[in-house]
């Protein structure tokens, strides 16, 4: 017959919760709340004179074509943003998963750029890309291409795209690679022996064991393509050329900090924030049914 111990402390682990709950409520909660009080006010910069108007700055905001344009803009960089920080860092994570001499160095170097915040990493490929002093950007021109992301909208996505993904690349491979590790050797061993191709064994065995781990970096990069790349669009773009990198978030920043529209912002901030949780909640009900645990 087993023992069974029981804890009679009943404060105790309220009192070790509550650190980490006022945390919550202190840096979440309280200023959520805030957000959704001040977007039912119209409010002057100075805070002297508010006025409750219902849905108004939602109405507003929804009905400007400037704010469906950023929310365009959005859609189609969450996506890349997404695809190319989560294929690079499989296909890496498979890599250095076969590698044996050397292994730790390989790994060691390909996490170094997620130590880096993302204004520093877009100030350094700003570097790299500018078209009058970047290596890069002046061969591009040397070659013909003419090669201007302050002018060109197109290009300037690009390399806002190009310079996220690279930042997140590092923690995808992080995962992956511990996913990749935790695969018993055994079961691929045994698909081998079957006669599996390299291909149909990563198709029908690797990826169907690592996809708890692609969901979870499923989530976890659509909410840094939203919210932690307000960095690398400020530091290279600033939301030019024409809006062309203006994401809802920077959006957000423009018409709050910058027009000191505090109903305004403080709407397309709570509008923001319920797309992100029901894209959240469309992927654990639809896309988690694919996962095998």
């Amino acid at each position: 017959m087993r023992r069974r111990t029981i804890f009679r402390g009943k404060l105790l682990p309220y009192l070790l919760l509550a650190p980490q709950l006022a945390i919550t409520v202190v840096f979440f909660f309280y200023p959520a709340g805030q957000a959704v009080w001040q977007s039912l006010l119209i409010e002057d910069p100075f805070g002297l004179y508010s006025e409750f108007v219902w849905f108004e700055n939602y109405q507003i905001v929804l009905s400007n074509p400037l704010y469906l344009e950023a929310a365009r803009v959005t859609l189609i960089f969450s996506v890349a943003v997404t695809l190319f920080a989560m294929a690079p860092a499989l296909l890496l994570a498979l890599m250095a998963d076969q590698v044996i001499r050397g292994s730790s160095g390989y790994r060691t170097l390909l996490v170094w750029p997620y130590a880096i915040a993302p204004a520093v990493a877009a100030v350094l490929w700003l570097f790299i890309f500018h078209p009058s002093i970047g290596q890069v950007g002046q061969g591009l021109r040397a070659l013909g291409v003419p090669w201007d992301y302050r002018l060109d909208g197109g290009q300037a996505l690009g390399l806002v795209i190009f310079v996220s993904a690279w930042k997140q690349v590092s923690y995808n491979f992080l995962f992956f690679l511990a996913g990749l590790q935790s695969i018993p050797k055994t079961i691929v061993e045994a698909a081998t022996v079957d006669g599996a191709t390299p291909t149909r064994r990563f198709v029908q065995v690797i990826f169907p064991l690592l996809s708890p781990t692609t969901f979870f970096l499923l989530v976890v990069n659509i909410i840094y393509s939203f919210f932690d790349t307000f960095g690398v669009i400020h530091a290279i773009t600033q939301g030019g050329p024409g809006r062309a990198t203006t994401t809802l978030m920077y959006r957000l920043y423009r018409d709050g900090w910058i027009n000191l529209d505090l109903g305004g912002s403080s709407a397309q901030s709570v509008l923001l924030m319920s797309a992100v949780i029901l894209l959240t909640v469309i992927q654990f009900r639809f896309i988690e049914r694919r996962v095998h645990y």
